[in-house]
């Protein structure tokens, strides 16, 4: 590879904690984009009254904008030389983030383990996002595929972690001053509410969109995630891929927004127990409870 900035595979062991560059001070301009870039109608991010009414001091940034900023803050050291990001676990959110907070990220190496072909290995981190008060904000276990700098250097011993299958409650965290609204919600469009629900209920959520090779990029800029696999079409090319890949927590967002229909009085994430992958084409969005 002719590059050689960012951490390769080699370069990662079991401990190892790092302080990531740049923090970021999230506008209410970024909360705009976001909105015109995934179509998200939630109105606890867009309309301050609203917001106030739930018991927050003003809206609030959207949980997966959060996410993708401080996911972004990371990847200059875990995966600028990625092959694919594999899958998150145990992503909690744990405090409510405002336009005019700034954001910054550490991570914890958990494990390594080295692929078979002896070009790649697989990374497990811990990483934490931080406000400006060094408050953590969220926290989650994120895998991923990362090139070896030499491909005849020893195979580290594998050191891959255990990871929670699913949070449990107590680890959910309610939002600091959180109150449940006293009459309708017409903000929200709908009169489905907890008790419409139960466990193991689908919903097949109405609409879809075509994600556009110019609004993942401008996500990916917004979210200053910087991986070769998203921002370079020309080294893609050459790759076994053929082209760029999406980031997946775009298409996260995506699907999220497309669930408002259905969803419409969830008041926030709080946390994920699923795994993400890679996708070049994002085909339906599903809701399982």
């Amino acid at each position: 590879m002719a590059e050689t900035n960012g951490n390769f595979f080699e370069d990662f062991h079991p401990g190892l904690t790092l302080k990531h560059a740049i923090p970021r001070t999230v506008t209410e301009g970024d909360q705009s984009l976001y909105v015109a870039l995934t179509g998200d109608r939630r109105p606890l991010h867009c309309a301050s009254t609203f917001a106030q009414r739930l018991g927050f001091r003003r809206e609030t940034v959207h949980d997966l904008l959060v996410f993708h900023m401080v996911f972004g803050k990371s990847v200059g050291d875990i995966s600028l030389n990625a092959v694919a990001n594999l899958g998150y676990a145990e992503l909690v959110f744990l405090k409510s983030v405002y336009p005019g907070d700034t954001l910054r990220a550490e991570s914890r190496v958990l494990g390594v383990k080295q692929n078979s072909s002896g070009k790649t290995g697989i990374v497990w981190v811990e990483t934490t996002g931080l406000n400006q008060d060094d408050e953590a904000v969220l926290r989650y276990v994120r895998w991923v595929m990362v090139h070896k700098r030499d491909t005849a250097s020893p195979a580290p011993v594998a050191s891959p972690p255990k990871t929670k299958s699913a949070l449990s409650v107590d680890e959910l965290v309610i939002p600091a001053g959180f109150k449940a609204p006293v009459g309708e919600l017409y903000e929200t469009g709908s009169a489905r509410f907890f008790e419409d629900y139960e466990a193991g209920q689908s919903l097949a959520h109405a609409g879809g969109m075509t994600i556009e090779d110019a609004d993942h990029m401008s996500a990916t800029r917004l979210y200053q995630n910087t991986a070769k696999v998203h921002f370079d079409g020309h080294g893609m090319s050459e790759s076994r891929f053929g082209r760029r890949l999406m980031y997946g927590g775009h298409v996260m967002s995506v699907c999220h927004a497309l669930a408002f229909g259905g969803l419409e009085n969830a008041v926030g994430i709080a946390g994920f127990n699923g795994r993400s992958e890679e996708r070049r084409v994002g085909k339906e969005c599903r809701s399982r409870w």
